[in-house]
Parts: C-alpha cells; structure tokens; sequence
C-alpha cells in the first residue's frame, strides 16, 4: 500500500492522523534542560501555558536522517511504498533529512516531496494526498501532484503579539515596543518559495482579516479544494475569522481546522489565526 508520513509541523491532531491513516513523525521542543515530544510529552495547552511563564524562548529540534530510515526501512520492508510530505525547506533541514534517509534506504520506492509551507497548510496538503490514495493514486502520481499543489497553496495568518518575534530575533525590542503601544498586530505569509514573510500590519484582528480578504481577491482560491483554518492556542477566533472570509473563500466543500503545535507556535504565540488554501491556477 501508499504510506503517506509527514511531520509534527502539520500540527494533524492524533485522532485525524489516524483517520486518514497517515503517519506523522513528532518533534522534540526543549524547555531549558527539559525535553518534551510535541504531541505525545505535551499537550498544545501545556505548551502554551509553559510559554508563557518562560523567560526565554524553548527551541526545537529538526527529524534527523536516523529518525526518518527506521521508518522508512520498516515501511519498505513490508513491501509499502512512501510518500513523505515535510515542512519547507526554506524553513528547516527536516526536507533534507528525509532525502538522506530515502538515499540510505535498501529497496522501496520512496518519494520525498517539499511542501514550501508548515502547519496547517502542510495539513491540508497531507489531506489532498490521502484523498489521492483512497482513490488508488500511485505513490509517483501522489507525489506529483502534491508537488504541484504545494507551489499553490498559500497560508496568510494574524499574530496577535510582537513578544515572541521579539524573543526569537525576528524583529527588533524597539520595533517591539513601538508596536506594543500601537497595538500593531504583523500579518505573516508563507509564499509560493516556502518563506516566511511579513506581508502586512493592522491595528485589530477585524482590519487584519479585512487585509487578509482583499489580499484573497487579488489570488482566489481553486473552489475545487478545501480551505483550512488554524489558530494558536485561541479556538474562539476562528469563527470570526471564517465569518470575515466567507464572501472571498470558497464555501463548497467543509473546511478544514487546524490548531498550531509547539514548534511554530514558539515564534507566533498564542492569540494567531489564520487561513490555507489552494490558489486558483
């Protein structure tokens, strides 16, 4: 059969990655000296309720070649074929860990495909790529189309405070502090390269997800796929979120929901939300 893996920055809750009988590798997030497997040591709400307490940022670590061959070597072996969905390579050396690991590999077909994005954009890639297996797509048929579909699929978010982008370097403690006061909430992007970008600002979560709205319009979604909507630690946003979207997303097929693990959560925080979908061609 079609083994479809990706990892724990598709932030695929548990009971839907065995829904979809998908396997999803976790990663480790580091408090101090502490060493907690997302998802499995600690739960999203003990995430975040530790991050906040924590004076400095935790840090993660990426899948190494040996994590992904025992995996691989074992699927192979029971005369499965792979198709492993990772988060971009722009982002993390995950991507190319998994092609070490298929290059070591004895026998199998082995498809590694860069997903250029994270989270619950990755989500609703691994989604379509399940879709394609239950409809008795070849590994090689999955993989390419996911790859044409990650070159589409685009994830537009609001982050609700500068704090973590202060702490994880990204921006500065004055821009920080500047936009504390101004109550500035940074619109981030994930474009088509698998980059992540601030793309935007906005005084409220309403004017973001206005921005976020006409953003959409000038690159629509293909009707053709579902959307997916994730927050960070904050579940009450998304309604108004999908509200504010409705006139210029699709509505055909039941959207997806996605809630945003320890990994990306370190560096948005809690209080994000955001959309993914698939961009018309």
């Amino acid at each position: 059969m079609v083994r479809i893996i990706t990892d724990g920055t598709s932030d695929l809750s548990a009971r839907r990655a065995e829904e979809l009988n998908v396997h999803v590798m976790p990663m480790r997030v580091f408090f101090g000296q502490e060493s907690f497997v997302d998802g499995v040591d600690i739960t999203r709400e003990e995430f975040f309720t530790r991050l906040a307490s924590s004076q400095e940022l935790p840090t993660t670590s990426q899948l190494n070649p040996d994590d992904f061959l025992e995996v691989f070597q074992r699927y192979v072996d029971q005369g499965d074929q792979i198709v492993g969905i990772f988060l971009s390579s722009e982002l993390s050396g995950t991507c190319q860990s998994a092609c070490i690991a298929r290059d070591m590999a004895e026998g199998g077909e082995i498809h590694i495909v860069d997903s250029r994005t994270v989270t619950f954009a990755l989500a609703l890639l691994v989604e379509e790529a399940a879709r394609m297996r239950d409809e008795g797509l070849s590994a090689a048929q999955i993989a390419e189309a996911v790859e044409q579909l990650a070159r589409r699929t685009r994830l537009l978010a609001i982050v609700d405070t500068l704090t973590y982008l202060k702490k994880g370097g990204r921006i500065s403690a004055a821009t920080a502090a500047v936009g504390g006061l101004l109550g500035i909430k940074p619109i981030v992007a994930v474009d088509s390269r698998g980059t992540v970008e601030a793309v935007g600002k906005a005084r409220s979560m309403a004017s973001g997800l206005e921005w976020i709205a006409r953003h959409i319009e000038q690159a629509p979604a293909d009707p053709a796929y579902p959307v997916a909507y994730g927050h960070s630690n904050s579940p009450e946003r998304v309604a108004p979120c999908m509200e504010a979207l409705r006139d210029v997303l699709p509505q055909g097929r039941p959207p997806l929901m996605g809630s945003i693990g320890a990994v990306i959560g370190t560096h948005v925080g809690p209080g994000a939300v955001g959309v993914a979908y698939i961009a018309a061609e």
